[in-house]
């Protein structure tokens, strides 16, 4: 999984007693109170790290890189790092019997994590990539999750799918070339894979609710929501995680858009 800087929560359903749905006024004034909040800390941190730092000569790039770091920019190593293991920790603590859906779920990584920290949860698996799908299923008995070799979009059909020229399976696979060759600066290869909505998808696994909407999908993210209105619209996704970085620039995804896309649900980072 690469860059999972910006998440989506929502808390409904179980939650609704807890917390109440803004209103679009409310949610104007909050986020601004949050933006302010964040830039407040940021100039805090470069203050504290200009005055720690530079003193013995350190490159103010690296004192930059840190004060982001300290809001969560950049934070993409690994699962410690960018706080989702300490997210499905609690998450799953609080739900132990979950539905989890996993899209872009390329070998498993995010699978199997789910599988450490939810012994009881449902997990379902999507991956197109016939390479990572094959990864995919040969774990899939060990971790105790369903696997499908299809991806989610905002409509049925095939699409091109484009990954390393000599590196296919990759965890950067997109429906985007230029993901590839633009951001990763190496030639791509491309593929047909086949794509459903959610949908379509849920109701034919049977699945009425689902817990938790993992999708990492290098810059197809709102596509896939998009795919999924209907369950969005009636309360059926508590939680929504999703990854938003560089690869938004190369789908022309704004989170203006999610934020659009999702008037009932909180946004967090």
């Amino acid at each position: 999984m690469v860059s999972p800087f910006n998440r989506l929560t929502r808390l409904a359903s179980p939650l609704r007693s807890l917390l109440r749905v803004p209103t679009a006024v409310e949610a104007s004034r909050l986020a601004n109170e949050q933006t302010e909040r964040r830039l407040r800390e940021i100039e805090q941190m470069l203050a504290v790290a200009l005055r720690r730092r530079t003193a013995d000569g350190t490159d103010r790039g690296e004192v930059y890189r840190d004060a982001l770091r300290g809001v969560g920019v950049l934070n993409y190593e690994n699962s410690v790092i960018s706080g989702e293991h300490r997210f499905l920790r609690r998450f799953l603590e609080q739900y132990p019997e979950a539905t989890v859906l996993d899209v872009g779920a390329n070998a498993g990584q995010y699978a199997r994590s789910v599988r450490e920290h939810g012994p009881n949860a449902t997990i379902h698996a999507f991956e197109p990539h016939p390479v990572s799908y094959a990864a995919l299923q040969a774990i899939a008995a060990d971790i105790r999750i369903t696997p499908h070799g299809f991806g989610l979009s905002d409509q049925p059909g095939e699409i091109e799918f484009f990954d390393y020229a000599d590196e296919a399976g990759s965890q950067h696979a997109s429906v985007y070339r230029d993901v590839i060759e633009t951001v990763h600066r190496r030639s791509a290869e491309a593929r047909k894979v086949r794509c459903e909505t959610l949908d379509t998808v849920a109701p034919r696994l049977g699945l009425s609710h689902i817990g938790l909407l993992k999708i990492d999908t290098e810059g197809h993210e709102l596509a896939v929501l998009k795919g999924a209105r209907g369950l969005l619209a009636d309360g059926s996704i508590d939680v929504i995680q999703f990854e938003f970085n560089e690869m938004n620039v190369i789908s022309r995804v704004f989170m203006k858009d999610f934020f659009e896309l999702l008037p009932n649900y909180r946004i967090y980072r």
